[in-house]
């Protein structure tokens, strides 16, 4: 398994194969993280971070059926592993505990 590093981008792919469970494929997940963040997302992009989540060991990947709608082509599916679970519910305890950090003064200040 590759380095155990997450990026932002990584952690935003890893919870939307989560979310589309067991109809995360290429396109279906540019969609949903588009609706999720509002941010554009080019499906090259996605194609990237799915190989390094993969190679990472954190996602999993199969064929899915020929459809009518794809002109027969097959797509590949994704699915999270168990560290690719366990690394997503790290880096939410980790995000928590830093948030849990910031003294109450600063969200009550000026600052925002």
């Amino acid at each position: 398994m590759k380095g155990t590093y997450l990026g932002e981008f990584e952690e935003l792919v890893l919870l939307t194969v989560g979310i589309l469970y067991d109809d995360a494929y290429g396109l279906a997940i540019v969609d949903e993280l588009e609706k999720q963040t509002g941010r554009n997302v080019m499906i090259s992009s996605a194609h990237k971070a799915l190989v390094r989540l993969e190679d990472k060991g954190y996602l999993k990947s199969k064929m899915g059926g020929a459809t009518e709608q794809r002109g027969g082509r097959e797509k590949r599916l994704y699915e999270l592993t168990h560290a690719g679970a366990k690394v997503l519910e790290q880096s939410k305890e980790l995000r928590n505990a830093m948030w849990n950090q910031v003294p109450k003064v600063v969200w009550e200040g000026n600052f925002l």
